[in-house]
């Protein structure tokens, strides 16, 4: 209840809505999902459901003069990172984010959405997780959602490296000092420090965002 999407929510820096597809299931049991063709285990999802809804949905956001962008989240997207995201909180149309279960989509809704997405090479029992993470992910660089927006400008991925070390009181525990450099009170010093300890670390730990830095 104190977390930073839910005061965005409340001060309408953004909106965010759960919409159920199971209203418009088969039967009168609403059955969203089915065996597959050709057999197999598992129950796929089904497509009228799914269908059906987006085209509530962009009826109801175009009856206000907004337009939809749909998203499909699968293992078998792109990637998603911290530069889609930033893509993404700048959009002005309504994301529609659509998460399943089981062993997957029928195969007819790719036709029906605008991109594709994936958390990462792994898969989870559902979908639910992954886009949690991407809402929570686009909103914090929405204006004005983070106290600070500073805090979004340098942390990893936000340039192609990872964020500098962090540290705070006590200037001393246990043997473990604070470095110098942050203790100076010279910007210039405490900027260099930052910048070299960053490539440092990506260097060891990310290796591949620098690869990447300089292919582009």
């Amino acid at each position: 209840e104190e977390s930073l999407i839910k005061r965005a929510i409340e001060k309408q820096y953004l909106n965010v809505s759960l919409v159920n597809f199971r209203k418009h299931g088969h039967g009168k049991h609403l059955q969203v999902d089915d065996t597959p063709y050709g057999g197999g285990p598992g129950m796929v999802l089904r497509i009228e459901p799914i269908a059906q809804t987006l085209k509530e949905q962009k009826e109801f956001h175009r009856s206000s003069g907004r337009e939809t962008h749909t998203i499909l989240v699968t293992p078998q997207g792109r990637p998603f990172s911290q530069e889609k995201a930033r893509e993404l909180s700048r959009k002005k149309a309504v994301l529609t984010l659509i998460c399943g279960r089981y062993e997957g989509f029928d195969e007819r809704l790719r036709s029906l959405v605008d991109e594709e997405i994936s958390g990462g090479d792994f898969i989870c029992m559902g979908g639910e997780v992954i886009t949690m993470t991407m809402i929570e992910t686009i909103s914090r660089l929405v204006p004005d959602v983070l106290g600070n927006q500073e805090s979004a400008v340098h942390e990893s991925f936000t340039q192609p490296m990872l964020e500098f070390p962090q540290y705070t009181r006590p200037a001393s525990f246990e043997g473990m000092e604070v470095p110098e450099e942050l203790k100076s009170g010279n910007h210039k010093i405490i900027a260099q420090w930052r910048e070299e300890q960053a490539l440092e670390r990506t260097k060891n730990r990310r290796p591949d965002l620098l690869q990447c830095k300089t292919k582009s």
